[in-house]
């Protein structure tokens, strides 16, 4: 018989897996016309969908790859002024959604917008002077600037402690700069480089903001067009179990490519890191290490920034400042809700794992941490779809009202998405807690409430926090899911910026935007410090 525990934690599993499940058993009920609407969207949208998904995840997978890189070999193995600052200048992208950076690129550089009005009107010019920026390469442009701090953290971590010493045995054997960095430090990074842009990409494949916004059409925007604009539950269902298939395989490149990471963590390759001392750079170098690192900052992160200040700075009475507040509110009240469930609910799994590691506590945990790779359209359709036959089945339950009408089902999707998120954060702190502490507590007679309580959770708060954080400004962030569910007048910041966008009111659109860019600096500014905080 299984235990309470047991039945808690599969509960529990089922709850945060529901959105595979409701797919999954939608596939269950496959009749003629499911197999009809398939073979519909087999003839007309569905390769169109599937290039342009493939082409963008490519073309932004290349993209990451080419700016991250780079800035993370030349901040581990190289010395030149500034190293220390472009270190944690770098992540500042990360702070940027990416579907606020292209509203601001669209701002600025439309056909009406101030440059290509200033260069017409100062040469004399006609007609459009700049590429469309609402396009596919404009989405890549956007993707690999807001998205390459995956790949530059995790390759700046692989290569930090082992490269510089590395280079500078292969010095000493006699090889020349370039094929140092040809056949030791880039194989060093490759699984990290791997990693990263495997993460990247599950972004690029989850997003609905840009792809939207730039009329891409891709799985993502293909899944909420199938649901809102045609009302097919069957094209939705079908469009984002094949977008869950992508980013599953995406999913298992990411944990191959990490298991194949090797850090060197003890205190001898600390020393030995510390004797090898990076590469120092001069002259013609030194500016071209500086170009390499300050253009990522400046496309991913200032020139957005400056570009939605513009319109604050020229006319603040447009801004929608009485409803800014209560638009903030309803962002706020839901993270803070999302972040104390995610973070309990966090602590309860890692607990259970810690108390009883078995094959269901294992097994729980690797669905949880499931959730964060599966996209907001892929939630949106798992949750909705169990939700419509229950309301068919039983009207009395009323469960499309409790679902849609309250807050219960978007607070379901972001814990879906964002439980994973905590429970990182909260299993690397019960790492650095040894299990003496634990066998001294119960010879102390200590129970297990007492031992959560009085042992684990004042050595947790930091971590705790840290998780919080995290699920609280992912939640502001979220546009997908939001959009969808959120009840009535319950507008968020992420969803106003982006209604704000579509209607071309991008000078109203910048208040909330910048907001959100402000609440995302905040784990920047945690992770920056932390990484200063790591020992070298």
């Amino acid at each position: 018989m299984p235990t309470t525990r047991t039945l808690f934690l599969l509960l529990l599993a089922g709850a945060l897996c529901l959105p595979v499940l409701g797919i999954a058993a939608f596939w269950l009920q496959w009749d003629a016309a499911s197999a009809q609407i398939l073979r519909g969207m087999a003839a007309t949208v569905l390769p169109g969908y599937l290039g342009t998904t493939l082409a963008l995840a490519l073309l932004a997978g290349a993209g990451v790859i080419a700016v991250g890189v780079p800035a993370a070999l030349l901040v581990t193995a190289f010395d030149f002024p500034g190293r220390r600052s472009f270190e944690w200048l770098l992540l500042l992208p990360l702070a940027m959604p990416a579907y606020v950076t292209a509203y601001a690129y669209t701002d600025f550089l439309q056909f009406s917008g101030p440059l290509q009005t200033w260069l017409r009107a100062g040469f004399g010019l006609e007609g459009r002077l700049l590429p469309e920026v609402r396009s596919l390469w404009g989405a890549v442009w956007v993707f690999s600037f807001t998205l390459y701090p995956y790949v530059y953290l995790l390759t700046r971590t692989a290569l930090g402690e082992r490269a510089p010493q590395l280079m500078e045995a292969a010095r000493l054997l006699g090889a020349p700069l370039g094929r140092r960095l040809r056949e030791v430090a880039l194989p060093l990074a490759r699984p990290a480089i791997a990693a990263g842009t495997a993460l990247a990409l599950m972004e690029v494949l989850a997003d609905y903001g840009v792809v939207s916004y730039f009329g891409i059409q891709s799985f993502t925007a293909g899944v909420y067009k199938a649901w809102l604009a045609m009302d097919n539950r069957a094209a939705a269902a079908q469009l984002a179990t094949l977008l869950l298939a992508l980013v599953l395989l995406l999913l298992w490149l990411e944990q191959r490519a990490r298991r194949r990471l090797r850090f060197a963590g003890s205190a001898a390759a600390r020393a030995s890191a510390d004797e090898a001392r990076p590469i120092p750079l001069a002259g013609w170098r030194c500016a071209l290490a500086w170009g390499l690192c300050l253009a990522p900052v400046l496309f991913g992160f200032v020139l957005p920034v400056l570009f939605m200040l513009r319109p604050l700075a020229a006319d603040w009475t447009v801004l929608p400042w009485d409803r800014f507040w209560q638009w903030a509110g309803n962002s706020v009240r839901l993270g803070a809700i999302t972040a104390a469930l995610g973070v309990l609910a966090a602590l309860v799994l890692a607990f259970s794992a810690r108390r009883a590691p078995g094959a269901v506590t294992r097994g729980v945990l690797q669905l949880a941490s499931l959730g964060y790779a599966i996209p907001g359209a892929v939630v949106v359709v798992g949750l909705l779809l169990p939700v419509g036959w229950l309301q068919a089945r039983w009207p009395g339950l009323q469960a499309g009202y409790w679902f849609t009408a309250t807050a219960l089902g978007l607070v379901w999707a972001y814990l879906v998405r964002f439980v994973a998120v905590a429970l990182q954060s909260v299993q690397s702190g019960y790492a650095r807690i040894p299990a003496s502490l634990d066998d001294a507590a119960r010879t102390l007679g200590a129970g297990v409430w007492q031992l959560a309580a009085r042992v684990h959770a004042p050595l947790l708060r930091r971590a705790g926090l840290a998780a919080a954080l995290l699920v609280f400004v992912d939640v502001m962030k979220e546009l997908p899911a939001t959009l969808v569910l959120r009840p009535f007048d319950s507008d968020t910041l992420a969803v106003v910026a982006y209604q704000l966008a579509r209607d071309e009111r991008l000078g109203e659109a910048a208040l909330p935007s910048l907001a959100l860019v402000l609440v995302g600096l905040l784990p920047v500014v945690w992770l920056s410090r932390a990484l200063r905080a790591a020992p070298r």
